[in-house]
């Protein structure tokens, strides 16, 4: 087991010891397990997947939407530092599927390259959510 601690912009989403988590970085998918190697990296958009135990099912995994940050692995703990971070449980599909068809018709009618990036980055954002939310539920249904 090592101590991993998820930190967002609003405060403290995950902070307790786990067997793995598994998250997104610009060299792809990781996974950390006890006394991983000393790693300082970047994280991107993804799901970050906590196993508490080693034997718990994948059902029982826990599933946070990140869009992206800094990543610290050190002295058998992870530290990853982020805007924002949604727990799987917190997200309503419906709510985030609808934020994707509006941040796709600000896209269409951006004027300017930074409005054009500012609905393509809130369209990564909730995909990433949505993703996350279809993961939890897929490994809840496969139980």
């Amino acid at each position: 087991m090592f101590h991993f601690q998820l930190v967002a912009l609003s405060g403290t989403k995950f902070d307790d010891d786990v067997y793995e988590v598994v998250l997104p970085t610009l060299d792809g998918e990781i996974g950390v397990l006890e006394h991983h190697m000393p790693l300082v990296s970047v994280a991107t958009n993804g799901a970050i997947m906590v196993r508490r135990n080693p034997h718990d099912p994948d059902g029982e995994r826990e599933f946070f939407a990140t869009n992206g940050g800094l990543v610290d692995v050190s002295n058998n703990v992870l530290r990853v530092l982020v805007d924002e971070a949604d727990h799987a449980d917190n997200i309503n599909e419906a709510e985030t599927e609808a934020a994707i068809e509006r941040a796709k018709k600000m896209k269409a009618e951006a004027k300017d390259q930074v409005s054009l990036e500012h609905a393509q980055s809130l369209i990564d954002r909730h995909s990433v959510r949505l993703q996350v939310a279809n993961l939890k539920r897929r490994t809840r249904h496969h139980q």
